[in-house]
């Protein structure tokens, strides 16, 4: 399959040291191979009328809360909040802690509050009360602050499904005891297609948070940052090709722990391997008893983004790993007209394969 070269230095982490029960024979893939075909925009017209409603609203509310997804600390960056939002105060919160917990030490943490000053960082996993907690004490300080006599007024922001819906709902349970959910969530990106009406998430200070659509980058040049933010739920399923994203997943747990799914499959790099296997042992099987290969591939990245397939960071945390990042994102621009265009010819191809599996 043809091969698309990084255009962003390689952001994986080192991998731990072998494990007793790893084969001593296996040699992961230190590369993978990104197809040619991959996506490059996931930009809805939704998306655009967010975050123009955003720019609209940034002078009426106290404080931005950013949510970005602790997996990918990285790849969910969003770099037109830095252009739309920056003359707000703006807390980043990283989401979803819980699903990486086992790389949530103290040195990572350090590393990832320096990438931002001087902005606010928190970890959060919204199901702990007292990261929701540390939170609502940042909002409501910044409220204290401002002394809005009719309260303040603040906006969650992010790319698609990292969260920010849930953290709504999480914080106005905590601050106001109200479990009734305010935001709708899902798995899947796209549900939340508007900014949301003022949810009160604190009485005294009064303090009102809305919910806004998740906006991604219009033009994604490298398939690394495609891929993991796919891997993460940030991206339709429907929208890459599910041995893809399962073989991006078995390229990372090989890096770091092949016995993770010792379950199904002995170690291997071949995906076609592992899903075969897979189906065998779960009775994810078409008629005649093949193997059902999409079916058992969506289920397998499933298991990973709820943390039952291992829970590790899929981006590069370290000292030096957020400017070099900076520095290629700069060097990735594209204009306005060839990006349009571009895209409209992506969407009248992904039109067009629609049309082709539904008379297959």
């Amino acid at each position: 399959m043809p091969t698309r070269p990084l255009t962003i230095p390689p952001k994986l982490a080192p991998s731990p040291s072998p494990p007793s029960t790893r084969d001593s024979s296996f040699v992961p893939r230190r590369e993978f191979p990104y197809p040619s075909n991959l996506i490059t925009s996931y930009f809805l017209g939704h998306h655009r009328a967010g975050l123009d409603k955003m720019k609209q609203l940034v002078s009426s509310v106290e404080l931005i809360i950013e949510c970005r997804d602790y997996r990918v600390p990285l790849s969910s960056r969003n770099p037109m909040f830095e252009e739309s939002l920056r003359e707000k105060e703006r807390l980043i919160v990283y989401t979803k802690r819980d699903l990486a917990a086992e790389e949530l030490d103290l040195k990572t943490q350090e590393t990832i509050r320096k990438w931002h000053r001087p902005h606010q960082v928190l970890f959060s996993n919204s199901k702990d009360r007292k990261d929701v907690q540390k939170i609502i004490g940042y909002a409501k300080g910044t409220a204290a602050t401002a002394d809005n006599m009719i309260g303040s007024r603040m906006l969650v922001v992010g790319m698609p499904n990292v969260g920010k819906s849930t953290l709504l709902n999480a914080m106005r349970r905590v601050g106001t005891g109200n479990s009734k959910k305010a935001a709708i969530t899902g798995g899947q990106p796209g549900v939340t297609r508007k900014i949301s009406m003022a949810v009160k998430i604190s009485d005294d200070p009064l303090v009102y948070l809305m919910d806004s659509p998740g906006v991604f980058v219009p033009y994604m040049p490298n398939p690394q940052t495609m891929l993991s933010l796919a891997l993460v739920g940030c991206v339709k399923d429907s929208l890459l090709n599910a041995a893809t994203l399962a073989d991006y997943l078995l390229f990372h747990l090989n890096l770091r722990d092949p016995s993770l799914y010792s379950g199904y499959c002995s170690p291997t790099n071949d995906i076609m391997e592992l899903l075969t296997a897979t189906a065998k042992a779960t009775g994810r099987l078409l008629k005649g008893g093949s193997p059902d290969f999409d079916a058992t591939a969506y289920w397998l990245v499933q298991r990973y983004r709820a943390g039952v397939l291992g829970k590790f960071i899929l981006d590069d945390v370290s000292e030096t790993a957020y400017q070099a990042w900076l520095d290629a994102e700069g060097k990735q621009g594209e204009s306005k007209s060839a990006a349009q265009k571009r895209i409209k010819e992506e969407r009248k191809l992904a039109k067009m394969k629609k049309r082709r599996d539904a008379e297959i």
